[in-house]
């Protein structure tokens, strides 16, 4: 194990990952650690990240909670303080994310807002306050997460509008950050999963047979941040399945 860590990527690097409480964020955070990643992890919910932290430390690996709501500038601020403060950053994992179900015409602006202001202005403000603290050091990953809701031809499913929407402008905003990071070596990359066995997967359409589990797309995100992302940043990966 210690031979694999000395030629990791992540083996010592500080890693953001959002939405680190539950599914996604929660698998990642732990596979990053494993990879010898100290991972710095953020959600709503303090409490349960603890106990991913907690998961964590019991297997080896180093982690750091910080409770964060994305959607909110000044604590995006208070968050990258805390990562400053801790270290060089050296990758962002964007997991942070909600859906509400409801039918379009009763799509409330306080539903809009909440969907909005969470996965795509909160994925905005953690990029930009990544990109800034990767500049120095000539080098960063990014990896956000995107959905298959979100990109274009694929089959849509009702009650998910502002959904759907912000799901689109997450593949949009890592296009640019891709643009503006390569005089840089800031790389990003978007993983726009389907059918994922999480509780957002049942809160959208409990019909839907999951093909995937976060450990999948955990998995898959570590194999990323530990390659060279240079060739295909930018890019939207979509993960279908067979299920």
């Amino acid at each position: 194990m210690a031979e694999l860590r000395q030629r990791s990527w992540l083996a010592g690097k500080l890693v953001l990952v959002t939405g680190a409480s539950r599914g996604i964020g929660a698998a990642t955070a732990a596979a990053v650690a494993a990879a010898g990643g100290h991972v710095v992890l953020a959600a709503r919910n303090g409490q349960a990240l603890q106990t991913v932290a907690s998961q964590i430390k019991e297997a080896g690996g180093d982690a750091t909670t910080v409770p964060t709501d994305v959607s909110d500038e000044a604590a995006v601020e208070r968050l990258f303080a805390k990562v400053n403060d801790t270290g060089q950053l050296g990758a962002l994992v964007c997991a942070a994310g909600v859906l509400t179900p409801v039918a379009f015409p009763e799509t409330t602006s306080v539903v809009w807002d909440e969907t909005i202001g969470v996965n795509l202005t909160g994925t905005f403000l953690c990029c930009r306050a990544a990109f800034a603290a990767m500049v120095p050091a000539g080098e960063g990953r990014i990896v956000t997460i995107g959905s298959l809701s979100g990109v274009y031809a694929t089959e849509k499913f009702a009650g998910l509008a502002a959904y759907n929407v912000s799901k689109y402008g997450v593949i949009g905003l890592t296009e640019a950050v891709a643009v503006e990071g390569k005089e840089h070596g800031i790389s990003a990359v978007c993983l726009s999963p389907g059918a994922v066995d999480t509780d957002m997967l049942r809160r959208a359409n409990p019909a839907l047979r999951p093909g995937l589990t976060a450990d999948d797309v955990a998995e898959l995100i570590t194999a990323l941040l530990e390659s060279p992302l240079a060739a295909v940043s930018g890019a939207n990966i979509p993960l279908f399945s067979n299920a």
